[in-house]
Formats: C-alpha cells, structure tokens, sequence
C-alpha cells in the first residue's frame, strides 16, 4: 500500500507557498504556478516542510494526489520539468521560431504548432526537440500533442518519439 500522502515535503527557502481559497500558488526563481487544491485535503507549513492530512479514509487516492502535485510545483520552480523528443525518418525535421514550432514529418505540408505559454521548445540540431516549462503537466501535454503529429510505427520506426522510448518493431511480410 502506497504511503505517498503522508510524506513530509522539504521547501526550499527560495520558494513561498501561499493558499488563497482552494488555490495554491507557489513562486520560486524560476516562476509561479498555481492550481486548484480539493478541500477535503489539508496541509500545514512549519519552517520549511509541509504535511497533508485527510479527513476520512474515503480520500486516501486524493491524500497522495494532492501531495505529488504540490511537490511537482515546487520541483518545477526551482529545477524545471523537460522532455526530449527525437524525430525518425528521412527527412524529418523541426524548427522553432518564436513562438511557433514546424515539423516536416512526413506529410505533403508542414505542421505548424503554437507553443503555449509557460513553455519553451529548443531545437539542438533538426531532429531534436527538448520541451521545457515550470509545469509538469503542461510540459508533458505539449510533448505528447508533438508525438501525436506523427506517432512511432512498428514496421519501420519512423515517426516522433520520446527520446528514452523503446519501440517494438514488427516483422514485415515475408516474400515468395
């Protein structure tokens, strides 16, 4: 049985959480992130660590819910999240400029993104991505709508993949 709720988290001192409501915000230096926190759960702040609590044992799933998203914002705000994403295939590509991102992927046109607020796209060389932000969530959304561009196929493995991926090939049909 998981204990995650009950862990304590460490705060650094250049982060400040505050609750406004069922709002939490926390700042640290490299942003401020805000989400909405049930209030069935409740956490209290000594010095530098903060401990949750549950009401009643109906709220166990939510207990270890609410305490990984408020570590996840305090690790965002100090370190960052990021994704890297590598293109397979002849000719695929990516550029990032401003605040679009194109991917030549295989289809008759580019495709064309915006990238969101809060997250940064770096292109290290044509077929690399990198997705930063200060939101795990975010950061992973917008990784998994580049992947969906053009998902990996098993046959030949070509298309957008996570770099740490592993994509299991089929074999092809076998001739006369």
């Amino acid at each position: 049985m998981s204990r995650t709720g009950y862990k304590t988290i460490i705060v650094p001192e250049s982060v400040t959480i505050t609750k406004n409501g069922d709002d939490v915000t926390v700042k640290g230096p490299k942003g401020e992130v805000t989400r909405y926190f049930d209030p069935k759960i409740t956490f209290e702040q000594k010095d530098n660590e903060i401990n949750f609590e549950r009401q009643s044992d109906d709220e166990k799933a939510l207990h270890g819910t609410m305490r990984a998203n408020l570590n996840n914002m305090v690790l965002g705000v100090t370190e960052g999240y990021s994704k890297a994403l590598t293109l397979v295939g002849v000719g695929y590509r990516a550029q990032a400029q401003g605040k679009k991102l194109t991917l030549n992927v295989g289809y008759s046109q580019p495709v064309e993104m915006t990238i969101p607020e809060g997250i940064e796209v770096e292109v290290p060389a044509a077929t690399e991505l990198v997705v930063k932000g200060i939101s795990k969530q975010a950061v992973g959304q917008f990784a998994a709508e580049i992947r969906d561009t053009r998902p990996p196929e098993p046959y030949k493995g070509k298309g957008v993949r996570y770099k740490d991926e592993i994509v299991r090939r089929k074999e092809g049909k076998t001739g006369k």
